[in-house]
Protein backbone atom coordinates (compact mmCIF):
# COMPACT_ATOMS: atom_id res chain seq x y z
CA UNK A 1 0.00 0.00 0.00
CA UNK A 2 1.42 3.31 -1.07
CA UNK A 3 1.54 6.16 1.41
CA UNK A 4 -0.79 9.05 0.80
CA UNK A 5 0.43 11.96 -1.31
CA UNK A 6 2.28 14.58 0.73
CA UNK A 7 2.45 12.37 3.87
CA UNK A 8 5.79 10.57 4.06
CA UNK A 9 5.81 7.47 6.29
CA UNK A 10 6.99 8.10 9.86
CA UNK A 11 10.00 6.28 11.16
CA UNK A 12 9.58 4.43 14.47
CA UNK A 13 11.90 6.79 16.26
CA UNK A 14 9.97 9.80 14.94
CA UNK A 15 6.61 8.78 16.47
CA UNK A 16 5.35 10.84 19.36
CA UNK A 17 4.77 9.31 22.83
CA UNK A 18 1.01 9.63 22.38
CA UNK A 19 1.11 7.63 19.14
CA UNK A 20 3.27 4.94 20.72
CA UNK A 21 0.90 4.69 23.71
CA UNK A 22 -2.10 4.25 21.40
CA UNK A 23 -0.31 1.55 19.44
CA UNK A 24 0.58 -0.27 22.69
CA UNK A 25 -3.08 -0.16 23.75
CA UNK A 26 -4.09 -1.60 20.40
CA UNK A 27 -1.58 -4.46 20.82
CA UNK A 28 -2.94 -5.66 24.18
CA UNK A 29 -4.38 -9.13 24.57
CA UNK A 30 -7.93 -9.10 23.16
CA UNK A 31 -8.89 -11.93 25.59
CA UNK A 32 -9.40 -10.51 29.13
CA UNK A 33 -8.70 -12.56 32.24
CA UNK A 34 -12.36 -12.53 33.27
CA UNK A 35 -15.35 -11.92 31.06
CA UNK A 36 -18.38 -9.99 32.22
CA UNK A 37 -20.49 -13.11 32.63
CA UNK A 38 -17.79 -14.84 34.74
CA UNK A 39 -17.41 -11.75 36.91
CA UNK A 40 -21.12 -11.50 37.65
CA UNK A 41 -21.31 -15.22 38.32
CA UNK A 42 -18.53 -14.94 40.91
CA UNK A 43 -20.18 -11.84 42.38
CA UNK A 44 -23.48 -13.71 42.72
CA UNK A 45 -21.72 -16.59 44.48
CA UNK A 46 -20.00 -14.23 46.92
CA UNK A 47 -23.28 -12.43 47.58
CA UNK A 48 -25.01 -15.75 48.28
CA UNK A 49 -22.26 -16.78 50.68
CA UNK A 50 -22.41 -13.38 52.39
CA UNK A 51 -26.18 -13.60 52.86
CA UNK A 52 -25.81 -17.13 54.27
CA UNK A 53 -23.16 -15.98 56.76
CA UNK A 54 -25.33 -13.05 57.90
CA UNK A 55 -28.44 -15.23 58.27
CA UNK A 56 -26.44 -17.94 60.07
CA UNK A 57 -25.08 -15.36 62.50
CA UNK A 58 -28.61 -14.05 63.11
CA UNK A 59 -29.83 -17.58 63.85
CA UNK A 60 -26.94 -18.11 66.29
CA UNK A 61 -27.89 -14.90 68.07
CA UNK A 62 -31.67 -15.39 68.15
CA UNK A 63 -31.55 -19.10 69.08
CA UNK A 64 -28.72 -18.65 71.57
CA UNK A 65 -30.62 -20.11 74.58
CA UNK A 66 -30.91 -23.44 72.70
CA UNK A 67 -27.89 -23.57 70.40
CA UNK A 68 -25.32 -22.33 72.93
CA UNK A 69 -25.81 -25.09 75.57
CA UNK A 70 -25.96 -27.75 72.85
CA UNK A 71 -22.73 -26.49 71.29
CA UNK A 72 -21.08 -26.31 74.71
CA UNK A 73 -22.15 -29.89 75.47
CA UNK A 74 -20.78 -31.06 72.11
CA UNK A 75 -17.43 -29.37 72.82
CA UNK A 76 -17.23 -30.86 76.32
CA UNK A 77 -18.18 -34.29 75.02
CA UNK A 78 -15.48 -34.11 72.38
CA UNK A 79 -12.89 -32.97 74.92
CA UNK A 80 -13.77 -35.90 77.17
CA UNK A 81 -13.42 -38.40 74.32
CA UNK A 82 -9.91 -39.64 75.19
CA UNK A 83 -10.87 -39.97 78.87
CA UNK A 84 -14.01 -41.92 77.93
CA UNK A 85 -11.98 -44.21 75.71
CA UNK A 86 -9.46 -44.76 78.49
CA UNK A 87 -12.25 -45.61 80.95
CA UNK A 88 -13.82 -47.99 78.44
CA UNK A 89 -10.53 -49.85 78.01
CA UNK A 90 -10.36 -50.24 81.81
CA UNK A 91 -13.77 -51.90 81.83
CA UNK A 92 -15.86 -48.94 83.02
CA UNK A 93 -19.34 -49.01 81.41
CA UNK A 94 -20.29 -45.99 79.33
CA UNK A 95 -23.33 -45.16 81.46
CA UNK A 96 -21.21 -45.16 84.63
CA UNK A 97 -18.68 -42.81 83.08
CA UNK A 98 -21.42 -40.52 81.71
CA UNK A 99 -23.30 -40.25 85.01
CA UNK A 100 -20.08 -39.78 86.99
CA UNK A 101 -18.89 -37.03 84.63
CA UNK A 102 -22.17 -35.12 84.67
CA UNK A 103 -22.41 -35.48 88.44
CA UNK A 104 -18.86 -34.18 88.87
CA UNK A 105 -19.63 -31.15 86.68
CA UNK A 106 -22.78 -30.37 88.66
CA UNK A 107 -20.89 -30.64 91.94
CA UNK A 108 -18.16 -28.39 90.52
CA UNK A 109 -20.71 -25.77 89.46
CA UNK A 110 -22.33 -25.91 92.89
CA UNK A 111 -18.97 -25.60 94.64
CA UNK A 112 -18.02 -22.60 92.51
CA UNK A 113 -21.38 -20.97 93.20
CA UNK A 114 -21.03 -21.46 96.95
CA UNK A 115 -17.42 -20.29 96.90
CA UNK A 116 -18.32 -17.09 95.05
CA UNK A 117 -21.58 -16.46 96.90
CA UNK A 118 -20.06 -16.69 100.38
CA UNK A 119 -17.91 -13.53 100.12
CA UNK A 120 -20.70 -11.72 98.29
CA UNK A 121 -23.11 -12.40 101.14
CA UNK A 122 -20.49 -11.28 103.64
CA UNK A 123 -19.84 -8.06 101.74
CA UNK A 124 -23.57 -7.33 101.50
CA UNK A 125 -23.88 -7.78 105.25
CA UNK A 126 -20.96 -5.39 105.80
CA UNK A 127 -22.32 -2.73 103.44
CA UNK A 128 -22.13 0.20 105.92
CA UNK A 129 -18.56 -0.74 106.84
CA UNK A 130 -17.59 -0.99 103.18
CA UNK A 131 -19.10 2.41 102.41
CA UNK A 132 -17.33 4.02 105.35
CA UNK A 133 -14.01 2.41 104.38
CA UNK A 134 -14.30 3.60 100.80
CA UNK A 135 -15.17 7.12 101.92
CA UNK A 136 -12.17 7.26 104.24
CA UNK A 137 -9.80 5.96 101.56
CA UNK A 138 -11.03 8.53 99.02
CA UNK A 139 -10.87 11.39 101.50
CA UNK A 140 -7.24 12.15 100.59
CA UNK A 141 -8.07 12.52 96.92
CA UNK A 142 -11.04 14.84 97.24
CA UNK A 143 -8.93 17.99 97.54
CA UNK A 144 -7.09 17.35 94.32
CA UNK A 145 -9.69 15.65 92.15
CA UNK A 146 -13.08 17.26 91.72
CA UNK A 147 -14.47 14.13 90.15
CA UNK A 148 -14.46 12.38 93.51
CA UNK A 149 -16.98 14.87 94.87
CA UNK A 150 -19.60 13.20 92.72
CA UNK A 151 -18.49 9.83 94.04
CA UNK A 152 -18.77 11.13 97.60
CA UNK A 153 -22.33 12.26 96.98
CA UNK A 154 -23.07 8.85 95.47
CA UNK A 155 -21.73 7.10 98.55
CA UNK A 156 -23.71 9.51 100.71
CA UNK A 157 -22.63 12.36 102.91
CA UNK A 158 -24.80 11.30 105.81
CA UNK A 159 -24.11 8.32 107.99
CA UNK A 160 -27.59 6.91 107.36
CA UNK A 161 -26.91 6.30 103.65
CA UNK A 162 -27.47 2.74 102.39
CA UNK A 163 -26.24 1.08 99.22
CA UNK A 164 -28.18 -1.73 97.61
CA UNK A 165 -25.20 -3.95 96.87
CA UNK A 166 -27.54 -6.78 95.96
CA UNK A 167 -28.97 -4.60 93.21
CA UNK A 168 -25.45 -3.92 91.92
CA UNK A 169 -24.34 -7.55 92.07
CA UNK A 170 -27.50 -9.07 90.62
CA UNK A 171 -26.97 -7.93 86.98
CA UNK A 172 -23.44 -9.37 87.03
CA UNK A 173 -24.62 -12.68 88.45
CA UNK A 174 -27.45 -12.87 85.93
CA UNK A 175 -25.03 -12.10 83.10
CA UNK A 176 -22.45 -14.70 84.11
CA UNK A 177 -24.71 -17.47 85.39
CA UNK A 178 -26.66 -19.51 82.82
CA UNK A 179 -30.37 -19.90 83.31
CA UNK A 180 -31.86 -23.08 84.68
CA UNK A 181 -33.22 -24.02 81.26
CA UNK A 182 -29.87 -23.59 79.53
CA UNK A 183 -28.11 -25.57 82.24
CA UNK A 184 -30.68 -28.34 81.92
CA UNK A 185 -30.20 -28.46 78.13
CA UNK A 186 -26.42 -28.57 78.56
CA UNK A 187 -26.47 -31.36 81.16
CA UNK A 188 -28.98 -33.49 79.24
CA UNK A 189 -27.18 -33.09 75.92
CA UNK A 190 -23.81 -33.88 77.47
CA UNK A 191 -25.24 -36.98 79.15
CA UNK A 192 -26.63 -38.33 75.87
CA UNK A 193 -23.43 -37.50 73.99
CA UNK A 194 -21.36 -39.46 76.51
CA UNK A 195 -23.83 -42.35 76.51
CA UNK A 196 -24.07 -42.63 72.71
CA UNK A 197 -20.61 -41.38 71.78
CA UNK A 198 -19.68 -44.42 69.67
CA UNK A 199 -23.08 -44.59 67.96
CA UNK A 200 -23.01 -40.89 67.12
CA UNK A 201 -19.53 -41.28 65.69
CA UNK A 202 -20.63 -44.27 63.61
CA UNK A 203 -23.69 -42.45 62.25
CA UNK A 204 -21.60 -39.44 61.25
CA UNK A 205 -19.23 -41.71 59.34
CA UNK A 206 -22.02 -43.68 57.65
CA UNK A 207 -23.62 -40.48 56.35
CA UNK A 208 -21.07 -40.69 53.53
CA UNK A 209 -21.12 -43.57 51.04
CA UNK A 210 -17.72 -43.16 49.45
CA UNK A 211 -14.94 -44.98 51.40
CA UNK A 212 -12.58 -42.07 50.81
CA UNK A 213 -15.07 -39.64 52.35
CA UNK A 214 -15.61 -41.94 55.32
CA UNK A 215 -11.86 -42.13 55.85
CA UNK A 216 -11.64 -38.35 55.78
CA UNK A 217 -14.45 -38.05 58.36
CA UNK A 218 -12.59 -40.47 60.66
CA UNK A 219 -9.46 -38.35 60.36
CA UNK A 220 -11.40 -35.15 61.10
CA UNK A 221 -13.07 -36.61 64.19
CA UNK A 222 -9.78 -37.98 65.53
CA UNK A 223 -7.93 -34.73 64.88
CA UNK A 224 -10.63 -32.56 66.46
CA UNK A 225 -10.79 -34.76 69.56
CA UNK A 226 -7.01 -34.84 69.98
CA UNK A 227 -6.55 -31.09 69.50
CA UNK A 228 -9.42 -30.11 71.79
CA UNK A 229 -8.09 -32.36 74.54
CA UNK A 230 -4.65 -30.81 74.22
CA UNK A 231 -6.14 -27.33 74.28
CA UNK A 232 -8.18 -27.79 77.47
CA UNK A 233 -5.23 -29.49 79.14
CA UNK A 234 -2.89 -26.63 78.23
CA UNK A 235 -5.31 -23.92 79.35
CA UNK A 236 -6.00 -25.77 82.60
CA UNK A 237 -2.28 -25.94 83.42
CA UNK A 238 -1.90 -22.22 82.67
CA UNK A 239 -4.89 -21.37 84.86
CA UNK A 240 -3.50 -23.49 87.68
CA UNK A 241 -0.30 -21.46 87.51
CA UNK A 242 -2.28 -18.20 87.48
CA UNK A 243 -4.31 -19.33 90.48
CA UNK A 244 -1.22 -20.38 92.43
CA UNK A 245 0.58 -17.10 91.69
CA UNK A 246 -2.53 -15.10 92.66
CA UNK A 247 -2.94 -17.01 95.93
CA UNK A 248 0.75 -16.58 96.79
CA UNK A 249 0.63 -12.87 96.00
CA UNK A 250 -2.53 -12.37 98.05
CA UNK A 251 -0.90 -14.17 100.99
CA UNK A 252 2.26 -12.05 100.75
CA UNK A 253 0.20 -8.85 100.63
CA UNK A 254 -1.76 -9.84 103.73
CA UNK A 255 -5.21 -10.86 102.45
CA UNK A 256 -7.26 -12.91 104.90
CA UNK A 257 -8.37 -15.60 102.40
CA UNK A 258 -5.65 -15.88 99.72
CA UNK A 259 -6.84 -19.33 98.66
CA UNK A 260 -10.21 -17.84 97.72
CA UNK A 261 -8.60 -15.40 95.31
CA UNK A 262 -6.43 -18.17 93.87
CA UNK A 263 -9.47 -20.36 93.23
CA UNK A 264 -11.40 -17.40 91.84
CA UNK A 265 -8.54 -16.54 89.48
CA UNK A 266 -8.30 -20.18 88.33
CA UNK A 267 -12.02 -20.40 87.53
CA UNK A 268 -12.51 -16.92 86.07
CA UNK A 269 -9.43 -17.12 83.85
CA UNK A 270 -11.27 -19.57 81.60
CA UNK A 271 -13.29 -16.53 80.48
CA UNK A 272 -10.80 -14.04 78.99
CA UNK A 273 -11.09 -10.34 79.80
CA UNK A 274 -14.36 -10.65 81.74
CA UNK A 275 -13.01 -13.17 84.25
CA UNK A 276 -9.80 -11.25 85.07
CA UNK A 277 -11.86 -8.05 85.38
CA UNK A 278 -14.02 -9.70 88.05
CA UNK A 279 -10.96 -10.85 90.00
CA UNK A 280 -9.39 -7.38 89.72
CA UNK A 281 -12.52 -5.71 91.10
CA UNK A 282 -12.71 -8.26 93.92
CA UNK A 283 -9.06 -7.70 94.87
CA UNK A 284 -9.51 -3.93 94.88
CA UNK A 285 -12.76 -4.06 96.87
CA UNK A 286 -11.33 -6.34 99.55
CA UNK A 287 -8.13 -4.29 99.62
CA UNK A 288 -10.10 -1.11 100.32
CA UNK A 289 -11.66 -2.76 103.35
CA UNK A 290 -8.61 -4.63 104.62
CA UNK A 291 -5.79 -2.13 104.17
CA UNK A 292 -5.24 1.35 105.56
CA UNK A 293 -4.32 3.24 102.39
CA UNK A 294 -5.71 3.45 98.87
CA UNK A 295 -2.26 2.98 97.34
CA UNK A 296 -1.66 -0.27 99.23
CA UNK A 297 -5.12 -1.52 98.25
CA UNK A 298 -4.29 -0.90 94.57
CA UNK A 299 -1.10 -3.00 94.60
CA UNK A 300 -2.83 -6.40 94.32
CA UNK A 301 -5.19 -5.50 91.45
CA UNK A 302 -2.37 -3.72 89.60
CA UNK A 303 -0.10 -6.75 89.85
CA UNK A 304 -2.94 -9.04 88.80
CA UNK A 305 -3.66 -6.87 85.75
CA UNK A 306 0.00 -7.09 84.75
CA UNK A 307 -0.01 -10.86 85.25
CA UNK A 308 -3.20 -11.50 83.27
CA UNK A 309 -2.19 -9.07 80.53
CA UNK A 310 1.07 -10.94 80.01
CA UNK A 311 -0.74 -14.28 80.18
CA UNK A 312 -3.61 -13.31 77.90
CA UNK A 313 -1.66 -11.41 75.23
CA UNK A 314 1.71 -13.17 75.21
CA UNK A 315 1.81 -16.48 77.04
CA UNK A 316 -1.46 -18.23 76.22
CA UNK A 317 -1.74 -17.20 72.53
CA UNK A 318 1.82 -18.35 71.85
CA UNK A 319 1.59 -21.62 73.79
CA UNK A 320 -1.81 -22.55 72.40
CA UNK A 321 -0.77 -21.37 68.95
CA UNK A 322 2.42 -23.42 68.88
CA UNK A 323 0.94 -26.61 70.30
CA UNK A 324 -2.16 -26.52 68.11
CA UNK A 325 -0.66 -24.72 65.08
CA UNK A 326 -3.01 -21.77 65.58
CA UNK A 327 -2.25 -18.21 64.61
CA UNK A 328 -2.42 -15.92 67.69
CA UNK A 329 -4.27 -13.36 65.56
CA UNK A 330 -6.82 -16.01 64.62
CA UNK A 331 -7.22 -16.92 68.30
CA UNK A 332 -7.83 -13.28 69.20
CA UNK A 333 -10.31 -12.66 66.36
CA UNK A 334 -12.24 -15.82 67.19
CA UNK A 335 -12.29 -14.78 70.84
CA UNK A 336 -13.57 -11.31 69.96
CA UNK A 337 -16.32 -12.63 67.65
CA UNK A 338 -17.70 -15.35 69.92
CA UNK A 339 -17.49 -13.15 73.01
CA UNK A 340 -19.51 -10.51 71.17
CA UNK A 341 -22.04 -13.11 70.02
CA UNK A 342 -22.43 -15.38 73.06
CA UNK A 343 -20.73 -13.56 75.93
CA UNK A 344 -18.57 -15.46 78.47
CA UNK A 345 -19.66 -18.88 77.21
CA UNK A 346 -18.73 -17.84 73.69
CA UNK A 347 -15.36 -16.68 74.98
CA UNK A 348 -14.71 -20.15 76.40
CA UNK A 349 -15.89 -21.85 73.19
CA UNK A 350 -14.03 -19.52 70.80
CA UNK A 351 -10.78 -21.49 70.54
CA UNK A 352 -12.55 -24.91 70.33
CA UNK A 353 -14.66 -23.56 67.49
CA UNK A 354 -11.54 -22.21 65.80
CA UNK A 355 -9.79 -25.58 66.18
CA UNK A 356 -12.79 -27.40 64.78
CA UNK A 357 -13.00 -25.11 61.75
CA UNK A 358 -9.27 -25.25 61.00
CA UNK A 359 -9.21 -29.04 61.23
CA UNK A 360 -12.09 -29.33 58.75
CA UNK A 361 -10.50 -26.87 56.33
CA UNK A 362 -7.13 -28.61 56.59
CA UNK A 363 -8.58 -32.04 55.84
CA UNK A 364 -10.80 -30.80 53.02
CA UNK A 365 -8.04 -28.86 51.26
CA UNK A 366 -5.07 -31.19 51.86
CA UNK A 367 -5.19 -34.27 49.67
CA UNK A 368 -2.33 -36.17 51.30
CA UNK A 369 -3.93 -39.33 52.67
CA UNK A 370 -1.05 -40.64 54.76
CA UNK A 371 -1.64 -43.60 57.01
CA UNK A 372 -4.93 -45.12 58.10
CA UNK A 373 -6.05 -43.42 61.34
CA UNK A 374 -6.36 -45.54 64.44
Amino acid sequence: MQPAQGRPPQRPEARTPVVRAREQLDLTDPHPLMTSSVFWRHAAQLATIGMFVIMFGAVLDIARPVIMPIAAAAVFGTMLGPLARFASKRGVPEWVFAIATVGFLLLLVQAITVMVSAPLVEWIGRAPEIVQAIKSKLQALQSGLAAFHGLQSLLGASSGMKIDLAGLVQPTVVFLTPTIGELLIFVTTLLFILLDRDDLRKHMILLFKDPEDRLRVIRILNDVERNLSRYIGTVTMINLAIGAITAAGAWLLGFNTPWLFGALAFVCNYVPYIGPAIVTIALFAVGLISFSSLAYAAIAPALFVVLTTFEGHVLTPNIVGRRLTLNPLGVFLSLAFWTWLWGPVGAFLSVPFLIFGLVIVRHLLVTDDGELPG
